[in-house]
């Protein structure tokens, strides 16, 4: 497979992958990155972190001396970070090496080939008063409030959407839809670069899933979830990690280990299964990997 696929990669184009938790992109990127060259450059929202690197699977001393990587652990615990500072801390990366961008998150990925609107920060204030109406009076209020071309764009049944509309809307006086109309050419078009979308199986990918977090176990991800647990914040960004609450309980002896071990795991299938809906939405235009055919 591996030979098959890299004559199927010219070597000299950027190599986009995307795909669900544990589908095996990073042991894809190293692969090409052996065999054709180019800087692995990481796009997952949680793996930029420097607190997580087990538990968000970050690639491993062995693999970083394989092959050049970037934007891996360079953000603090305690930092919010944005898709618009990850777009600014990736742009002279592809002026660089042949880039090889991996990773889950799908919006990473959108602002990369399709350009990040230049909306300012919502201020901590009028989030508050968004989720306390959110909460109050419900979606359909906050969606009647908006302005009919940004109802006409948003996927109306989703509270999160409806809520960051009205945030905007609110912060800023103008509507979603006119911010994404000022939307800047992208840093790198989908039509510049080679985009790989890896399409598991389902119950495939439920295996591995839980085989992976057994092995985390096994590597010493409870230790570092101890390093973590004094300045514990569920309300930072990087408690977003995958299996991160479920540990600290654990250690604060609110849950045995196996039970921390059972809600990681489907919190981890939650979250696959979230990312999946995001890719067959947003990237069909994208180059689908039947897995596990086509892993390395």
């Amino acid at each position: 497979m591996r030979d098959a696929l890299n004559a199927e990669i010219p070597p000299d184009r950027p190599v986009l992958i995307a795909g669900p938790t544990a589908a095996g992109k990073s042991a894809l990127a190293l692969a090409i990155a052996e065999a054709q060259g180019g800087r692995i450059i990481n796009a997952d929202a949680l793996q930029v972190y420097e607190n997580w690197r087990i538990l968000t699977a970050r690639p491993t001393p062995e693999e970083l001396a394989r092959a050049p990587h970037a934007l891996y652990g360079h953000v603090p615990a305690t930092t919010a970070y944005s898709v618009g500072a990850w777009l600014r801390d990736l742009a002279p990366l592809l002026r660089g090496a042949r880039p090889i961008v991996v990773g889950g998150t799908g919006l990473y990925f959108t602002a990369l080939t399709e350009g990040l609107a230049p909306i300012p920060p919502i201020p901590p204030e009028i989030r508050a008063e968004a989720g306390a109406r959110l909460e109050r009076d419900g979606p359909a209020a906050l969606l009647g409030a908006l302005d009919p071309a940004t109802r006409a764009r948003i996927d109306t049944r989703n509270p999160a959407r409806i809520l960051r509309a009205w945030e905007v809307q609110a912060a800023t006086g103008r509507g979603l839809a006119e911010w994404h109309d000022r939307t800047p050419p992208p840093l790198l078009p989908l039509s510049k670069a080679t985009p790989l979308l890896i399409a598991p199986e389902r119950d495939w990918l439920a295996a591995r899933i839980e085989r992976r977090f057994d092995a985390m176990l096994a590597a010493g991800v409870l230790e570092e979830a101890r390093a973590n647990l004094a300045g514990w914040d569920p309300a930072r960004p990087s408690a977003r990690a995958i299996g991160a609450p479920e540990l600290i309980a654990h250690l604060r002896g609110k849950i045995t280990l196996e039970a921390a071990r059972e809600r990681a795991v489907t919190a981890t299938r939650q979250y696959a299964k979230r990312q999946r809906s995001w890719f067959r939405a947003r990237m069909r235009a994208w180059k689908r990997l039947p897995w596990p055919r086509y892993a390395p």
